[in-house]
């Protein structure tokens, strides 16, 4: 196995009573750890490893930008010195000087659906970084919406190869990608999403975050704090990604395929 997003191995395949040996491509799973520097800070910290994920390999550097954004740590690459990024660690230097920083590093992050928090108590957290999406009222046509699972789809090309890897897609109104990232994580995906568009630069508060898969309270989440007002999922959402999107006001649609959906949350951005 190598650290590419797919590799081939070696396997029996058994269909219709006759087995083959043949070479099968499978998503590359491998531990990427992200470590910070704050030079500026009183005292100075260096190389603090903040946090270990299971991951796909590349895009390495905007998952760990995702990730820093969406936790709070840093609001825009004008806070961002220098990036080194090895095979399985990414290192970021900040110019941050106040220590009210030490508290997000130190925190335990959200960022597993088990991770054990109540629901109440996991959304007052995020409000505390970011407050409900408001701004301009944004529409989104229905057959527009239809079309985002086929989209989505036709871009994977790692799950073209390996059938085992999720997906966060972001498309304009009209349906057009702007961008899409897989991984073999949910949240890493869109983790990965997310940095990629802090790197660019570019308003995301009228777009639609589109799911492989089934949507937890993580990545509304991670939504929210990207200001990011649709998403929209292959898949369903759990209760607590449910009252998450309400809190936000944040347009919820789960189980979308070509011909329908449902919408669990703030239906008035849809044009039936």
């Amino acid at each position: 196995m190598d650290t590419k997003s797919s590799s081939k191995v070696s396997i029996i395949r058994v269909k219709s009573g006759q087995q083959q040996n043949v070479l099968d491509a499978v998503t590359t799973e491998a531990p990427l750890e992200i470590s910070l520097s704050l030079p500026l800070l009183q005292p100075k910290i260096y190389d603090k490893s903040i946090s270990i994920t299971m991951r796909t390999p590349g895009a390495d550097t905007a998952l760990a930008l995702g990730f820093l954004y969406n936790e709070g740590i840093i609001s825009k690459m004008e806070e961002v010195i220098e990036i080194f990024a090895q095979e399985h660690k990414v290192h970021i230097v900040l110019n941050h000087q106040s220590d009210t920083v030490l508290s997000k590093l130190d925190r335990h992050f959200y960022t597993s659906s088990s991770c054990g928090v109540c629901g109440k108590s996991s959304i007052e957290a995020i409000q505390t970084i970011v407050p409900p999406i408001e701004g301009p009222s944004i529409k989104l046509s229905v057959d527009n919406l239809l079309n985002l699972p086929t989209a989505l789809r036709e871009a994977q090309q790692v799950f073209e190869q390996t059938g085992g890897i999720h997906a966060a897609g972001l498309f304009s109104l009209d349906g057009t990608l702007i961008h899409i990232s897989e991984d073999v994580g949910r949240h890493n995906a869109v983790d990965k999403l997310i940095g990629h568009m802090l790197t660019k630069r570019q308003d995301i508060s009228q777009a639609i975050l589109v799911l492989s898969g089934r949507i937890s309270f993580e990545l509304v989440h991670k939504a929210a704090v990207a200001r990011i007002p649709v998403i929209a999922a292959i898949g369903a959402p759990s209760t607590l990604a449910i009252e998450t999107a309400e809190a936000f006001d944040i347009t919820l649609v789960g189980f979308l395929k070509d011909n329908g959906f449902n919408c669990y949350n703030a239906a008035h951005r849809l044009e039936m």
